[in-house]
């Protein structure tokens, strides 16, 4: 019914499976680093953990930048800004000592691999409490392969890529009853982010509903929605108003009344409204479908059937589908991560005989369901269509040397092609000094990260630790990167069209001057006069920019 499998040799299977998935997504994510396609969100955690081994610990310029403060107030951003206002996100101290002995952006890079493999790992450990090493094999290979985990480890680094660690670690620990190794990931997973108590929530109702350990998991319960509503009510407003004038807004703001809501408020109207429930929980109606198809098929539609994954995944499911915005039903992003956990163990269950008659029976008296051959080949189909998938979705421009960003108009951009760039890029970054305060495009912005003041262009101002608003001393853009980008993409003209504006300004009154213009790359320093070479390269430059699109 399916290929034997000994202890030894699965063992020795899926550490193989694992190794070339660390090796293959370090490796990729590594290129995208280094050939500059790493982004805002790498910058933003490496300048968090930068500060962190100063002892300014989550602090940020570049989270300040994004606050309400500044987005809906106009005000400076601050070096000080406590990031904690937007992410509770404490369990990150944990990997402070090792990005101490290894400060760089990179080293947040390995950490997310590190993590999402180890996540794998752990759930074969899961799977073997109740299958056998083939089984426990294959789900494992379809976990490796899933675009909802594939595609946020190839992104920048982010908090959530924790949580398939810690949640099937603690899985492992319920199915052990190793209760104090349960009661230390619990705590744990609620330090990753302050949703993650969502997920933890989910896993508490699986076990008062299954009625396996329905005190613990009313325990769990309890504990996750208090932790939730005192957090995003108490404890993150002393850090800032980003939660509740910025986040719920924009998220659920079709729940709020005013210009700011609480989460206890957003969770009252959508109790009071239930007619406007239902039609967030279903629309947009196909995108819905072909979220849940995304996150079902690497298991060959398992979880569709299995009542565990609807218990646990539920509700950070509910958590997306009831949001708004893009990015709540990309497979590819951080987001879907926090889902793909409840659907394994749901998976793992299903196969060990738990299906809905008998939900709530002894696993141990359920009768495991065979694998046959032909669903096996099937399940082999939908696993190489995840990873397809995957692949042809370009997830976070990782494959961009692979994958054309936009057809129409051809927008590509190829592996001889950046790689040119690199050294010219890291000769004009080499000219910053490393305590100097900086303003740079998007993807300049993670290898300028690890210092105290930085900010993105089009922004000049920062307030800096003696209380004063001061214009940064370097900006520099990567107008090459913009040009090429800027045909298909409406940010990328806009980001265009700011920039150059700003510079002409900066320039013409004697603020700013060039002092390097290469390959595309602009540097300029705050009160000197623009080298004359590099001035007539960047007039140059745009000279051709223009012809080429009126062209």
């Amino acid at each position: 019914m399916y290929t034997k499998l000994d202890k030894q040799a699965g063992l020795k299977a899926v550490l193989v499976v694992a190794i070339a998935f660390f090796v293959g997504t370090l490796a990729l994510t590594l290129h995208r680093h280094f050939t500059f396609y790493s982004s805002y969100d790498q910058g933003i955690f490496n300048q968090v953990f930068w500060n962190g081994t100063h002892g300014r610990f989550f602090q940020s310029t570049l989270s300040s930048q994004l606050s309400t403060n500044v987005v809906h107030g106009g005000e400076v951003p601050e070096v000080d800004y406590h990031r904690l206002g937007q992410h509770f996100t404490p369990a990150l101290l944990l990997w402070l000592p090792i990005y101490y002995l290894f400060p760089h952006p990179a080293t947040l890079t390995v950490f997310q691999a590190t993590f999402v493999t180890a996540a794998g790992l752990v759930l074969y450990a899961l799977a073997r409490v109740y299958l056998e090493p083939a089984l426990a094999l294959l789900i494992t290979i379809s976990f490796y392969c899933a675009n909802a985990v594939l595609g946020p480890t190839l992104s920048n680094f982010h908090d959530i890529s924790q949580i398939p660690l810690f949640v099937f670690s603690l899985l492992l620990a319920m199915e052990k009853r190793w209760w104090w190794l349960f009661g230390i990931l619990a705590i744990l997973i609620l330090a990753i982010r302050e949703d993650s108590g969502i997920t933890l929530f989910g896993i508490g109702a699986y076990m008062v509903v299954s009625r396996r350990y329905p005190r613990i998991g009313l325990g769990v319960c309890s504990l996750s929605f208090l932790y939730i509503v005192i957090l995003t009510n108490l404890v993150m407003p002393i850090f800032s108003d980003d939660i509740s004038k910025r986040f719920m807004l924009e998220r659920f703001g079709q729940y709020a009344d005013g210009d700011e809501a609480s989460t206890l408020e957003i969770l009252g109207n959508m109790i009071t409204n239930p007619g406007l429930l239902i039609v967030e929980l279903f629309t947009p109606f196909f995108g819905t479908i072909k979220y849940l198809v995304g996150q079902w098929l690497p298991l060959a539609f398992i979880p569709a059937v299995a009542p565990a994954s609807w218990t646990i995944a539920g509700f950070p499911l509910l958590k997306l589908f009831l949001g708004k915005g893009q990015s709540v039903l990309a497979i590819s992003i951080r987001y879907a991560l926090a889902v793909t956990p409840g659907l394994f163990y749901g998976a793992i269950l299903w196969w060990a005989g738990q299906g809905f008659g008998n939900f709530g029976k002894e696993i141990k008296d359920c009768q495991p369901r065979k694998l046959y051959p032909k669903f096996r080949r099937f399940w082999v189909v939908c696993i190489c269509l995840s990873l397809l998938f995957t692949i042809t979705s370009n997830p976070s421009r990782t494959l961009y040397f692979l994958i054309p960003d936009s057809i129409q108009p051809w927008v590509y951009v190829s592996l001889p092609e950046q790689w040119q760039r690199v050294p010219q890029i890291r000769s004009s970054l080499a000219q910053i000094p490393a305590d100097a305060s900086v303003s740079a495009t998007t993807y300049l912005i993670p290898h300028l990260s690890g210092r105290r003041e930085v900010i993105r262009l089009p922004g000049l101002e920062i307030r800096n630790d003696a209380e004063e608003v001061i214009k940064v001393d370097y900006m520099i853009a990567d107008f090459w990167q913009l040009e090429r980008y800027k045909a298909a993409f409406k940010g990328d003209r806009q980001w265009f069209k700011d920039i150059t504006a700003l510079i002409d300004t900066v320039t013409s009154n004697n603020e700013y001057g060039i002092i390097d213009f290469n390959n595309g790359v602009i540097l300029l320093q705050k009160g000197v006069d623009s080298d004359s070479e590099a001035m007539a390269a960047w007039r140059s430059f745009l000279e051709k920019a223009e012809n080429a699109g009126q062209n």
